[in-house]
């Protein structure tokens, strides 16, 4: 038998022999589906990618007001969209490396505070233009401008200059950072044409992919870019993206056939889908965390004795085991977990106490009147239900809290970083100056709890600076313990990733970055 499977092996890999063919004859064998399958993935990986075909995404986090400009992306369906047709200057892989993509290499200066980017040779937008070191140049302007409402504004704005020699990008900031580079990979910071100035929604990038039709919170329609300029990646002819905001229809569309992959996988079904035939579930565990959010300068929450009130009335391990299922972990009210360097475990972990919540509660002269907590199916997988044991709780210890519903579309846009108390999620980011440059500097437009503290910006900055590890360590050590005590982030959960892919698609590799292959899934799979 094993000669048969080795020659039916070999047919597969030289392309001769299809997934149906080879099951059908390895079950006449007397071999399980499972060991078959194992066998046959082996066999593809082998003959390497084969290029062709149509991949097809179910995503959660599609709205009608969504764009193409990568300024405002805030979703998961704009940012899956985004890196289809456009790339960042450099990535960060599935091992927390650095890769090159517009810049082929980059160097910083003995102070960590000059950096340069060369500029890959060769490389063209889709529209045939070349690249130029002045498109960077650009592209890195309009996002350091307050009038772009970027996301990434926080991440840019201590630049305090930026040049261009020849094939070259070069910036200064005003302090010392020695991770630039991974900040500069943000996936707001698509590289356009002319810094995007013109047109930020033209969907003009150096991604393997050509934006073909846009039907916002409808679905995007994709082909693939004969400009690209690495040909190992790209595989598809095309590829599309479904809005299926409802996690019942994505599992219902992957089940059927009509995607062949979908992201967030609810928990208490993961095991269960895991087991159909044809499909698998991938999941990772990474730094994404599902969050409750609230704005610390609008009242009631301007108190910290009614956010510690809150912080110690939800019961962390109740969610994670009814909400995750065991695709995650507990949260401590702080956005980094043990996936970050320089992570420090000795910070208290807080717990579910109902005595201390009436205490703090009663210390924060609160009125009585509802505390309105708003959510959705879209906030996250299990939001709704999250929310509601958090009233549970929550009223057990005296404390109003009342849930309102929203609709999922416009959730993003006029509930998230618009209303005081809210369900969201955040994915993480690589390094901890990020995850704080994004959501928790003074001036960063996703800060989304109103975090504004002078002397957490000044440590946030000295962190930047700092070249010895065990110093900055101890600086991020005091940042995360202010925000744990004071912020106005509930994170009671820190979630795996969870996506279902069919088993014709071929090349994944999971990634803590974020779902989807940390959205590198259509540049980098192939199928079967």
């Amino acid at each position: 038998m094993n000669d048969q499977l080795d020659y039916m092996s070999g047919r597969v890999t030289a392309g001769k022999m299809n997934r149906r063919e080879f099951m059908g004859k390895a079950a006449a064998l007397g071999v399980s589906t499972a060991v078959a399958s194992t066998m046959f993935a082996s066999a593809v990986k082998a003959a390497g990618p084969v290029k062709g075909g149509t991949f097809k995404m179910g995503i959660q986090g599609g709205e009608s007001t969504n764009t193409q400009d990568p300024a405002l992306y805030a979703s998961d369906v704009p940012i899956g969209g985004g890196r289809h047709w456009g790339e960042t200057l450099v990535e960060v892989d599935a091992n927390g490396e650095l890769e090159g993509l517009v810049a082929e290499s980059w160097e910083g200066s003995a102070d960590a505070k000059t950096w340069r980017f060369k500029i890959r040779q060769g490389i063209e937008f889709s529209n045939g233009q070349p690249v130029t070191a002045e498109d960077v140049k650009r592209t890195i302007e309009r996002h350091t401008n307050e009038d772009s409402k970027s996301g990434a504004l926080g991440i840019v704005q201590d630049i305090e200059s930026m040049r261009t020699d020849g094939d070259t990008f070069e910036l200064t900031l005003g302090s010392a950072n020695a991770d630039m580079p991974y900040l500069i990979s943000d996936y707001h910071l698509v590289i356009q044409p002319d810094g995007g100035f013109d047109n930020p929604n033209a969907a003009i990038g150096t991604g393997p992919y050509v934006l073909e039709s846009d039907e916002p919170g409808v679905r995007m329609s994709f082909v693939k870019n004969p400009n690209y300029w690495d040909d190992s990646m790209g595989h598809y002819e095309s590829t599309e993206i479904l809005t299926l905001n409802d996690a019942t229809a994505r599992t219902a569309a992957l089940q059927s056939g009509q995607v062949d992959a979908i992201i967030r996988v609810e928990p208490k079904i993961a095991q269960l889908l895991d087991r159909a035939p044809n499909l698998s579930v991938k999941s990772v565990s990474g730094r994404g965390h599902y969050v409750f959010i609230m704005h610390v300068d609008t009242a009631p929450f301007d108190e910290n004795e009614l956010r510690l009130a809150l912080k110690y009335a939800i019961n962390r391990e109740e969610l994670v085991d009814k909400i995750l299922r065991g695709y995650g972990g507990i949260g401590n009210d702080m956005p980094i977990n043990a996936a970050y360097p320089l992570f420090d475990d000795t910070i208290p972990q807080r717990a579910f106490d109902l005595e201390k919540a009436k205490e703090h509660y009663a210390k924060s002269g609160h009125d009585g009147s509802p505390i309105i907590l708003r959510t959705a199916d879209g906030a996250f997988p299990g939001a709704v239900d999250a929310a509601a044991l958090f009233q549970q709780s929550a009223q057990a210890a005296g404390i109003p809290l009342e849930i309102k519903r929203e609709p999922n579309d416009g959730y993003w846009s006029e509930v998230w970083n618009v209303q005081p108390f809210c369900a969201s999620y955040w994915s993480g980011r690589p390094v901890q100056d990020q995850m704080y440059t994004t959501a928790y500097l003074s001036t960063a437009d996703w800060n989304d709890t109103r975090w504004k503290r002078t002397e957490f910006d000044e440590m946030l900055l000295s962190a930047k600076a700092e070249l010895d590890p065990a110093k900055r360590k101890e600086i991020y050590s005091k940042m995360g313990r202010m925000v744990n005590e004071q912020g106005g982030l509930i994170c009671p959960m820190f979630n795996d990733f969870i996506d279902a892919v069919s088993n014709n698609v071929q090349g994944w590799e999971s990634d803590p970055n974020g779902a989807m292959m940390n959205w590198y899934a259509p540049k980098k799979t192939w199928k079967a």
